[in-house]
């Protein structure tokens, strides 16, 4: 006990104390973990919204598709990927193995079935006359869109949180596409298990503390944005 204790105090003091190294690997990790939300989002949100609106041949085989890849492990993403952007695939021209970038690449696709799928269940939701008021008042495709989005706007952000936890928390595609590169690639989760491994249980218990701020940060954002609905 008083080993945990010991370190959870040496971990407190590295946050406090601004350790270069902390802060540097926890700002890595957001940035990478941003870059690939964000596209997740802006891609998994319209995509949701057209799956759940639209009626088209092959439509369950997508959401079939979109449910295997919402299961599918990190470390295979990670495999298909490293396969992809290695030297010697198809994408190894454009650099982006074992850099930010291509962290980034991993975890837009690692979201993206997640929120989309997330917003096709929140669009069901909805009641059913909210897409058939919108067309009887002539609305366009894109403001029934935004009215949906509007109604849903509380679960499709919920989907967004989620899309976000799922690649901060990531250790599987950030370990096999960003090389776990010290000031380059090295995110929160894969420093936690590098530094562990070597006995480093104080900078690992820093690391996993501000995993535990950052999730803290994003469900109090979805609290407030609660309170305001």
């Amino acid at each position: 006990m008083s080993f945990f204790l010991d370190s959870l105090l040496a971990a407190f003091h590295l946050i406090v104390g601004f350790d270069a190294e902390v802060y540097l690997i926890a700002w890595t990790s957001l940035k990478v973990s941003l870059v690939g939300a964000s596209l997740a989002s802006l891609t998994g949100v319209p995509l949701g919204l057209l799956i759940a609106f639209t009626e088209f041949r092959g439509k369950r085989g997508v959401l079939l598709a979109l449910n295997t890849l919402m299961s599918l492990p990190t470390v295979v993403i990670g495999l298909i990927f490293y396969g992809l952007l290695s030297r010697q695939g198809p994408l190894g021209d454009l650099g982006l193995l074992f850099t930010p970038a291509g962290v980034s690449l991993g975890l837009f696709f690692l979201a993206l079935p997640l929120i989309a799928n997330l917003t096709i269940a929140a669009a069901h939701g909805l009641d059913p006359r909210l897409a058939l008021t919108c067309r009887a008042l002539g609305a366009t495709p894109l403001q029934q869109a935004w009215m949906i989005l509007k109604e849903a706007r509380f679960a499709v952000i919920c989907a967004i949180a989620v899309g976000f936890g799922r690649v901060i928390s990531e250790v599987g595609v950030a370990m096999m596409l960003g090389g776990n590169i010290r000031g380059f690639t090295r995110t929160l989760t894969t420093a936690i298990a590098l530094e562990t491994s070597k006995g480093e249980f104080e900078l690992g218990l820093a690391l996993g503390m501000f995993l535990l701020i950052v999730a803290f940060g994003v469900n109090g954002l979805l609290f407030l944005f609660q309170r305001a609905k």
